[in-house]
C-alpha cells in the first residue's frame, strides 16, 4: 500500500465505504430539499377555515413586477452601502490609531488603550448603536456608522498589532540605524508591511461590517432590512412576507458575494504570489534582470559603481 507524508492511501474497502457515505449524504440532502419544497408549496388553512396559498404559488410573487417595490429596495440598498462605506473608512482609521496606541512603549498609554479595546470588543454592536443614539443624540445614520466604526476598528487594530508583532526585529532596527525616530520607523517601515500582511483579514472584517448594517433597524435607520421587510411588509401585507424576505436575502447575498470577490482579487494581487509575479515582470522588463526603462537605442549604459561602459 502506497503511503504519503500525512496519511495512508485508502484501500478498496475504505474507498467503497467512502462512496457509500457520499451517496447516502447526497440522498439525505435531496430528501431535505424536497421536504422543504413540499412545506413551502402546500397551502395553509387557518383556524377559521381560510385557505392561504403556499409561498411558491405565483399569486404570492406578482409584486415582483411592481416598480415601486424595486425603487424601495434600491433606496434601502443604497442606504446600506452608504453606511457601510463611511463606517469602513472610519473603522480603518480607528484601527490604525488603536494599533499604534496599543503598541506604544509607555505603559500609561498602552494599558488604558488595552482596556478600551477590550470594552469595545466585548460590547454588542446593537447596544453600542442604542448607547450612541440615546447619549449623544447623533441621529440614526451616525449612530449606526459610529458603532460599526468603533467595534470593527477595535478588531482591525488588533489585527494590525498582530501584523506589526510578526515582523522581524531587523525591520525596526534597520529604520533606527538609518536615523529614523521610533514613530517614523513605525509609520514608514513597519506599518506598511503589517497592513499588507493583514489586508485579507481587514477586508474580511469589512465584509462583516457590511452585513452588520442590518442591525441599524434598532435605531430606526431605514436600510435594506428595515425598508425591505418592515415598511414594504406593512404596505403589501403579510401575504408577501416570504417574497420580500427572499428578495432582501438575494440582494444581500449578491452584494456580499460581489464584495468577497473583490476581496479575493485584492488578496491575490497583494499576496506573496502577486508580489512575486510583479517582481518577475519587472525583472523581464528592467530592474535587476534587464536594461531598465531608462535604456534607449543608441544610449551608452554605464556601471553606477565603476563608471565603466556596459
Amino acid at each position: 500500500m502506497s503511503t504519503t507524508v500525512l496519511y495512508d492511501a485508502p484501500g478498496p474497502k475504505a474507498r467503497r465505504t467512502s462512496r457509500i457515505i457520499s451517496v447516502v449524504g447526497v440522498v439525505l440532502v435531496l430528501a431535505l430539499v424536497a421536504w422543504l419544497v413540499y412545506l413551502l408549496g402546500r397551502p395553509r388553512v387557518s383556524a377559521n377555515g381560510a385557505v392561504t396559498p403556499g409561498v411558491l404559488d405565483p399569486s404570492r410573487w406578482d409584486i415582483l413586477s411592481d416598480l415601486a417595490l424595486w425603487r424601495a429596495i434600491f433606496r434601502g440598498w443604497l442606504a446600506t452601502i452608504q453606511a457601510a462605506a463611511v463606517a469602513s473608512v472610519l473603522a480603518v482609521v480607528v484601527g490604525v490609531v488603536f494599533s499604534f496606541l496599543r503598541t506604544a512603549r509607555s505603559r500609561f498609554v498602552r494599558v488604558p488603550t488595552t482596556v478600551v479595546l477590550e470594552f469595545f470588543r466585548g460590547m454588542p454592536v446593537l447596544l453600542m448603536m442604542l448607547f450612541i443614539l440615546l447619549v449623544f443624540s447623533t441621529g440614526a445614520f451616525w449612530a449606526v456608522v459610529a458603532a460599526l466604526a468603533v467595534y470593527n476598528g477595535a478588531l482591525i487594530g488588533e489585527a494590525l498589532r498582530a501584523g506589526i508583532a510578526s515582523l522581524p526585529r531587523g525591520q525596526k532596527e534597520a529604520g533606527l540605524a538609518l536615523g529614523l525616530t521610533p514613530t517614523a520607523t513605525r509609520f514608514l517601515i513597519e506599518f506598511p508591511q503589517a497592513f499588507r500582511q493583514m489586508l485579507p483579514i481587514i477586508l474580511a472584517q469589512l465584509v462583516v461590517l457590511l452585513k452588520d448594517t442590518s442591525l441599524g433597524y434598532i435605531v430606526g435607520y431605514v436600510e435594506l432590512t428595515r425598508g425591505g421587510l418592515t415598511r414594504l411588509g406593512t404596505y403589501y401585507g403579510s401575504t408577501y412576507t416570504f417574497t420580500l424576505f427572499a428578495v432582501v436575502l438575494v440582494v444581500y447575498l449578491a452584494t456580499n458575494l460581489l464584495f468577497s470577490w473583490v476581496v479575493r482579487i485584492v488578496d491575490r494581487r497583494t499576496g506573496r504570489d502577486g508580489v512575486l509575479r510583479r517582481a518577475g515582470r519587472a525583472g523581464r522588463g528592467g530592474g535587476l534582470g534587464g536594461p531598465g526603462i531608462l535604456a534607449r537605442p543608441g544610449r551608452v549604459e554605464t556601471d553606477a559603481t565603476t563608471g565603466a561602459s556596459v
